[in-house]
């Protein structure tokens, strides 16, 4: 009982002191420690070196070229014009009437090709600030649009993205990042069609309250101290905006969506063609893991296709950079922090899952879902994103603890592992977007807005619709398989 108390309040302190500002690398390893101490039967020198650096190293060494590439890619397109010719195309195809869509269109085309959602909010939001101030539209609906395009469905449902919360699953399950590509193609249209529906419904509330823009001194956004701290836990690190280089010129839309094309070309080519067709037995070997191409596969794939678009978007560019090398260097520097937050909440979750009391938590973890593994699964990955304010932490701990459990209730079921996959991406990102986490703090700082102008709209567009967007993606899941 005492190691079960022990657990949910080195949890539950873990959310505050993220809350607090207080550094993950910090609070991880400590409540890790404090879970452990309550345990009472495990060494916690032991428990740091042995299960929590362990755990820590291992993610890091997996994933790490997915963080580092990512990071240059984003800063790369943003250092280039290319991120705001995207953005400025949109406007002028869809016109200033339909801001709210421009905004959202905007924000999902630049974060499924790769680029960092903190990178597109910063690049985006003096856009939709522009475009609502000039057609009279309150400015507290531009957060809920930017989460609507950034933080839903381009992170964890549209097959193919890059995103970390879309890769993590891939060497539990054996997937490649194209799962279950229909289902998540219907999670996606759920999401956005919910979200517009809510933000177009408080659009026309407020325009028949005749509420316009509303004052507000609108000055550029600044990466300063404050946006650093609430930013750095959710794979970003603000460096990645720090002192941003002014292009030379600006490229043409086709010219700027380019790379972000080619990211997903040829991700699913690697993926389905060329690695498959690759011979790979040598995994096999001790020195290479003694491991198997479904565990790597999905990894090499994401990594070929952002360092081949990462060349093109330079060779395109390069005249555009006013400091290439140092746009370079900020995006790998920006890559280090996140990573490391994210790979510590994997420690803990490791230290947690090897204490004799979470026996009991899993045990009743997996009883909520009857004899359905894909309603276990999302409950238990909802909620540790939910308590860690991430997406890609909650997911972690949840796969880091159970996933090998899951893999096999799915063989008994008859559940494919694409299925797992998708359900696992979509849960993550279902209630992670709570008042403490770091992207939406961020948001609000970008915009100058607080929780009580702006959050219902988030937690509409970034929690209810995901919700509504898993139970469809669960049922159909359960009744017709993946697909």
């Amino acid at each position: 009982m005492l190691g079960m108390l022990g657990i949910l309040i080195a949890l539950l302190l873990l959310m505050y002191l993220a809350y607090r500002g207080v550094s993950v690398l910090i609070a991880a390893p400590l409540m890790a420690a404090l879970a452990a101490l309550a345990a009472g039967d495990m060494p916690i020198m032991g428990s740091y070196t042995q299960i929590f650096m362990q755990a820590t190293g291992n993610f890091i060494i997996l994933y790490f070229p997915l963080f580092l590439l990512g990071a240059i890619f984003g800063k790369l397109m943003d250092d280039s014009g290319s991120a705001q010719a995207i953005a400025q195309w949109t406007v002028k195809k869809f016109g200033h009437a339909r801001a709210i869509l421009v905004v959202v269109l905007s924000c999902a085309v630049l974060t499924y090709g790769g680029v960092s959602l903190f990178v597109v909010a910063f690049a985006i939001y003096p856009i939709a600030e522009n475009l609502f101030r000039e057609n009279g539209l309150p400015k507290r609906l531009i957060p809920g649009a930017v989460a609507l395009g950034a933080f839903s469905f381009t992170m964890t449902a549209l097959p193919g993205t890059p995103a970390i919360q879309n890769a993590i699953p891939m060497p539990f399950f054996g997937t490649t990042p194209f799962a279950a590509p229909f289902l998540g193609i219907i999670a996606a249209l759920i999401m956005l069609a919910l979200g517009m529906l809510w933000l177009n419904w408080r659009l026309s509330t407020a325009v028949s309250r005749g509420e316009g823009y509303g004052e507000h001194e609108d000055v550029a956004p600044k990466p300063d101290k404050r946006l650093r701290e609430c930013a750095e836990g959710e794979g970003f690190d603000i460096m990645e905006l720090s002192d941003k280089p002014t292009p030379a010129g600006q490229p043409g839309f086709f010219l700027a969506l380019f790379p972000i094309i080619l990211v997903i070309a040829l991700n699913y080519l690697f993926s389905k063609i060329i690695i498959p067709a690759l011979d790979t037995s040598f995994l096999a070997l001790p020195q290479f893991g003694e491991t198997n191409i479904k565990a790597v596969g999905g990894i090499w794939s994401i990594i070929a296709a952002l360092v081949i678009s990462i060349l093109v978007v330079t060779a395109l560019n390069f005249r555009r950079y006013s400091n290439f090398t140092e746009s370079l260097d900020s995006g790998a520097n920006a890559s280090v922090l996140p990573i490391f937050n994210t790979a510590s909440l994997v420690g803990f979750g490791a230290v947690v899952a090897s204490l004799a009391s979470f026996e009991i938590i899993s045990s009743g973890v997996l009883n909520l879902g009857g004899d359905n593994p894909l309603v276990s699964l999302a409950l238990s990955v909802s909620i540790l994103a939910g308590i860690t304010g991430s997406a890609s932490g909650g997911m972690s701990i949840a796969l880091q603890a159970m996933g090998a459990t899951f893999a096999e209730m799915a063989a008994v079921y008859g559940i494919s592992l694409d299925l797992m996959h998708r359900v696992t991406a979509i849960a993550a990102g279902s209630l992670d977007v709570l008042p403490q986490n770091g992207a939406v703090i961020t948001l609000l700082a970008i915009c100058n807005l607080t929780h009580r102008d702006s959050y219902a709209d988030i937690f509409m567009v970034g929690i209810v619709a995901p919700v509504i967007s898993l139970v469809v993606v669960i049922i159909l899941g359960t009744l017709f398989g993946s697909f």
